[in-house]
C-alpha cells in the first residue's frame, strides 16, 4: 500500500486535511509559539518540587555499541552528549541498563554492576556538562537511567542468536522465535521460577542503588516493548505468585518498589509502560503486516480486548492506580514491541528489513498512541505521563505537540529516533528557530536494520557520522 510521505504535504492545512481523509484527529495547532510563555517552555513541578525545565524528553534508546563488558564506547558517549544538547529536560534513561549480564538484548548493551558503575556516572556527567555549556546550568535536568532485563528477546552473547528467559510459553512467540515448549536435553529451561524471579527481584535493587550511586535522580523499571518486565503483565496463564490475577503479575513491581525504598529511598522511580498490545504480526501479501492467526480471545495482550487488534483500558487504569498507591509519579507511556508489532507502537513509513509494511497508514498509528495517553491523563491526573510514538508527525511535530501540552493530553513530549539525526531538534522548537528540515527524521528504520544485523545503531541516512563509517558500507549492502 502506498501512503503519502509527510514531506509531501507541505502546509497545516493540507496536514489536517489529510487526518480528515483518514477519519482521524490529533491535537493540531498550526500557530507555534515560543519563548517563555509557550506551552512547551513552561515548566513543571514534581511533587518533590523539583522544577523539570521544559515539555521536552529524551526517550530511551539503545546504540549496540557499549563494550562487551557492558561499560560505554565513545559512540554511546557521543549519542548521550547529543541527548544533553537537545535542549530537553527530561532525559528518561538514556538508553536500557541490563541489571545482570543474561538480560542483555545485545552482547553490547550497557550493564550497570559495581564495576560499570564509574563508567556510568562519566556517561552522566558528559550529558549534563554538554547541557550545561549550551544552555547554561542544569538545575532544572531530570536524568534517569532505564533497569531492564530482556527476558524473551535477550541476546547476550550473540547478536544473531536469542538465549530467552520468560515467564510463560506463548502460543505465537515460542514459535516465532523458536522457544521449544520443552528445553532439549543439555540445554537450560527458559522458563523462570518463582526463585529465578525473587534473585532478579534483588538484582534490580542492587541495581537502583548503583544508579543512585552514579548520579541518576530516578530509574525507570522498564514495562514495556515485549521485555520481561511487560511479560509480567501478560502472565495470565503463569502458575504460583507472580502470574494469573492482576495482584499476581504486578508483584514483581511492587516488590522490586519496596526494595528500592528501603535501600535507596531518596531515588525516585518511573516507569516506561506498553500501555496497550496487539497479537504478533507477520508480513502477508505483498509483505503487508497482518495478525498471525491464532483462537480468539486472544489472552496475552495487556491493554488489549480480546480480539488481538483493539483496546481496553482497564487493566492499564489498574496499573496507573497502582503506581500512584507506590508513590510513583512518572509514568511513560508507549505500546506493543518492535520485535512483533512494530507498527502500533514505533509507526514508520519504511519497516526495517526484518520487517513488514505497514497495515495502516503510521499517522493511525501516532493517533492511536496520543489518544491512549490522553486517556490515561484524564483518568490520573496527578501523574506526570510522558508521550511517545510523534516521530513519524516530522515538520508536524511541534504542532501536534504544543497542542497536546495545553490540552493536557500529555505533560511532557517524548522524543526518540528524531534526536539521532536531529540532536537539537526539542532546542529549535523552543526558540522558534524553524526547523532544519534536512535532519529530521523520516523513520527510514536504518536504526533498526543496523543492528538487527549485527551493526551499530545510528542515523546513516541524515547523520554525516554514521554516514561515513564502515558500516554505512555494509548496512546499504544488507539492504
Amino acid at each position: 500500500m502506498a501512503y503519502p510521505r509527510i514531506a509531501s504535504i507541505k502546509t497545516p492545512e493540507a496536514f489536517l486535511d489529510y487526518l480528515t481523509q483518514l477519519g482521524i484527529s490529533l491535537p493540531f495547532e498550526a500557530e507555534l509559539e515560543s519563548g517563555a510563555s509557550a506551552p512547551l517552555a513552561q515548566p513543571y513541578t514534581l511533587h518533590d518540587g523539583f522544577p523539570l525545565g521544559n515539555r521536552f524528553c529524551i526517550l530511551p534508546m539503545e546504540g549496540w555499541d557499549g563494550t562487551l563488558d557492558g561499560r560505554p564506547s565513545d559512540l554511546t558517549l557521543r549519542r548521550w552528549r547529543n541527548f544533553g544538547a537537545s535542549g530537553a529536560k527530561l532525559i528518561w534513561g538514556g538508553e536500557a541498563a541490563a541489571v545482570r549480564p543474561d538480560g542483555r538484548a545485545n552482547p553490547n548493551q550497557l550493564i550497570i554492576n559495581p564495576e560499570t558503575v564509574d563508567d556510568l556516572a562519566a556517561l552522566r556527567q558528559a550529558l549534563v556538562a554538554e547541557h550545561t555549556a549550551r544552555y547554561g546550568q542544569a538545575n532544572d535536568l531530570l536524568v534517569g537511567l532505564q533497569l531492564t532485563h530482556s527476558g524473551r528477546f535477550a541476546r547476550p552473547t550473540d547478536k544473531k542468536r536469542l538465549d530467552p528467559k520468560i515467564l510463560y510459553h506463548h502460543p505465537i512467540l515460542d514459535a516465532k522465535f523458536g522457544i521449544a515448549s520443552t528445553p532439549p536435553p543439555g540445554s537450560a529451561d527458559p522458563l523462570l521460577s518463582d526463585s529465578d524471579i525473587e534473585q532478579l527481584i534483588g538484582e534490580f535493587i542492587t541495581a537502583a542503588v548503583l544508579a543512585q550511586r552514579a548520579g541518576f535522580t530516578f530509574v525507570d523499571i522498564k514495562h514495556c516493548h515485549g521485555y520481561l518486565g511487560h511479560e509480567f503483565l501478560s502472565a495470565v496463564d503463569r502458575p504460583g505468585k507472580y502470574g494469573g490475577s492482576f495482584e499476581n503479575r504486578t508483584r514483581f513491581l511492587r516488590e522490586v518498589t519496596a526494595g528500592i525504598r528501603a535501600a535507596a529511598p531518596r531515588l525516585a522511580i518511573g516507569v516506561r509502560l506498553s500501555a496497550f498490545d496487539f497479537i504478533p504480526f507477520r508480513p502477508g501479501a505483498e509483505r503487508i503486516g497482518e495478525p498471525t492467526p491464532a483462537s480468539l480471545p486472544y489472552r496475552y495482550a495487556f491493554g488489549g480486548d480480546g480480539s488481538g487488534v483493539g483496546i481496553d483500558l482497564r487493566e492499564p487504569q489498574a496499573f496507573l492506580d497502582l503506581l500512584l498507591a507506590l508513590g510513583i509519579e512518572m509514568v511513560c507511556i508507549t505500546a506493543g514491541s518492535p520485535y512483533y508489532n512494530p507498527h502500533i507502537q514505533r509507526p514508520a513509513l519504511f519497516p526495517p528489513s526484518d520487517g513488514y509494511l505497514p497495515p495502516e497508514d503510521p499517522l493511525v498509528g501516532v493517533a492511536r498512541q496520543v489518544a491512549v495517553a490522553a486517556q490515561l491523563k484524564q483518568y490520573r491526573p496527578e501523574l506526570l505521563v510522558v508521550g511517545s510514538a510523534l516521530t513519524y508527525l516530522q515538520e508536524y511535530l511541534p504542532h501536534v505537540a504544543q497542542a497536546i501540552v495545553r490540552t493536557g493530553g500529555a505533560d511532557v513530549i517524548g522524543v526518540g529516533r528524531m534526536v539521532l539525526s536531529y540532536p537539537e531538534f526539542p532546542a529549535d522548537v523552543l526558540r522558534g528557530a524553524g526547523l532544519q528540515r534536512k535532519r529530521l527524521c523520516r523513520t527510514f528504520s536504518d536504526c533498526t536494520t543496523a543492528p538487527r544485523n549485527g551493526l551499530v545503531s545510528g542515523c546513516y541516512p541524515l547523520d554525516a557520522f554514521y554516514k561515513s563509517r564502515p558500516e554505512a558500507i555494509a548496512l546499504e549492502k544488507l539492504k
